[in-house]
């Protein structure tokens, strides 16, 4: 009965194990949206931009502090031999600094540091986008990869139909060995091609997978299709959305005030500046006493003539400016023609849609006369592998059609400054 039992619970821990291996190996299921919310969760990149963006945070802490008031204290020990006596004395000190006037530059350099903070918030978005649209489009190369490899598998069925249609014409007389041998290369070519498909739907995963950042070994199930959804917005509408809505157009703009800003700075050198001191000194004691000596002063210092420096660096500022401007304008005509190319060829994939979709029809249609019509002996071999050949190829149109459609619609997306909410 001990050894019943034992048994038993080897069987269970057995069973037990081989579920939980199964439930690993089973495959992730994934939509499009499951898709990008792996990329925006996992990919480093995201994650790059947002520590940059805490670093100018950061920096904005820094230039803030050029507002208020620096200590410091200095302590130094100093020590004299000679043959008569030995003498070693403590010196310390204690200096406060407080800048109250900069001639505008701290106020400028703060400013400056805000519009960084602005501008790292709209990498970070950028950056977010453009992980949007590389795992839509790495999800629709699995699904375009996926439906090659259908085509070509239907492709390779169909062929070795016909070979088992003319081995047994072969057998009955009525056809000669030469159509035996080209149905049979037929087929192998076929089973290249499928190999092929086959071989690309693995890169397409393994593509998708690293823009989620997932293990390479990871097996996936994609849950949707490739489909046909109308879009309705007009060139000029994603013109004017882009305009408002693309990150580089807003930090191209953010970048012109940085460099209106970096005028300023420069402006501040022909400004005085004012500060207040304050400092206390005490010998051979830790802390000071009552008998330290405490002084408190204020200093103004005023750059009368340095020799064209401070013009020098004011048209350097003002050279940066201009061209700010005219990359904010570079950068609006790329976003415009971006948009354009992108809306351009999702229109083209669309028309393509309407005619291959009918290709598709008219070429089974082709397909089936040919092969009942080789079978009642009224066709050739040739005109099968012709109907086979067009039909995959009217398939393969289609497929492509619908991929180039989804994915220029996901570049307009993009192009446009969409976020996920407009997919």
């Amino acid at each position: 009965m001990f050894k019943l039992k034992n048994k038993a619970a080897y069987i269970t821990a057995g069973l037990i194990f081989l579920q939980h291996t199964l439930s690993f190996a089973a495959p992730v299921e994934l939509s499009l949206q499951d898709s990008i919310t792996y990329a925006l969760k996992n990919n480093p990149s995201i994650h790059i931009a947002g520590e940059d963006k805490k670093r100018s945070e950061f920096s904005v802490d820094e230039t803030k502090a050029g507002k208020k008031p620096t200590v410091s204290l200095g302590s130094s020990y100093d020590y004299q031999g000679s043959s008569d006596k030995d003498k070693d004395s403590f010196n310390n000190s204690l200096r406060m600094n407080w800048q109250l006037y900069s001639g505008g530059k701290t106020e400028a350099r703060i400013e400056q540091a805000q519009i960084g903070v602005r501008s790292a918030d709209l990498q970070v978005e950028k950056t977010r986008q453009q992980l949007i649209l590389d795992a839509t489009t790495n999800y629709y190369s699995v699904l375009e990869a996926k439906n090659m490899q259908a085509v070509n598998e239907e492709s390779v069925a169909n062929l070795k139909a016909h070979l088992d249609i003319v081995q047994a014409k072969y057998q009955e007389g009525v056809a000669a060995k030469a159509e035996v041998l080209r149905s049979e290369v037929e087929v192998a070519n076929a089973e290249q091609n499928l190999i092929k498909a086959q071989n690309q739907y693995e890169l397409a995963v393994a593509d998708l997978l690293t823009t989620m950042n997932m293990d390479a070994g990871t097996e996936v199930q994609l849950q949707g299709e490739l489909n046909y959804q109308a879009d309705t917005r007009s060139l000029q509408e994603a013109m004017a959305f882009a305009r408002q809505n693309r990150p580089e157009a807003v930090q191209a703009q953010l970048s012109i005030d940085s460099a209106e800003k970096d005028i300023k700075i420069a402006e501040s050198n022909k400004r005085p500046s004012v500060s207040l001191s304050a400092s206390t000194g005490w010998d051979d004691r830790l802390l000071p006493d009552n008998d330290a000596n405490w002084s408190v002063g204020a200093s103004a210092s005023w750059n009368i003539f340095d020799a064209g420096v401070t013009k020098s660096q004011i048209n350097q500022a003002e050279s940066s400016f201009n061209k700010a401007r005219l990359e904010a304008e570079q950068t609006a005509n790329t976003i415009e023609q971006e948009v354009r190319q992108s809306y351009l060829n999702m229109k083209e994939a669309e028309k393509r849609l309407q005619t291959t979709e009918v290709t598709v029809n008219k070429a089974n249609e082709d397909l089936y006369i040919a092969q009942e019509t080789y079978k009642a002996g009224a066709a050739t071999n040739l005109d099968v592998f012709d109907a086979q050949l067009a039909l995959t190829q009217a398939k393969t149109n289609h497929v492509q059609a619908l991929y180039d459609y989804n994915v220029n619609k996901a570049k307009l997306d993009k192009a446009m400054g969409a976020g996920a909410d407009t997919l």
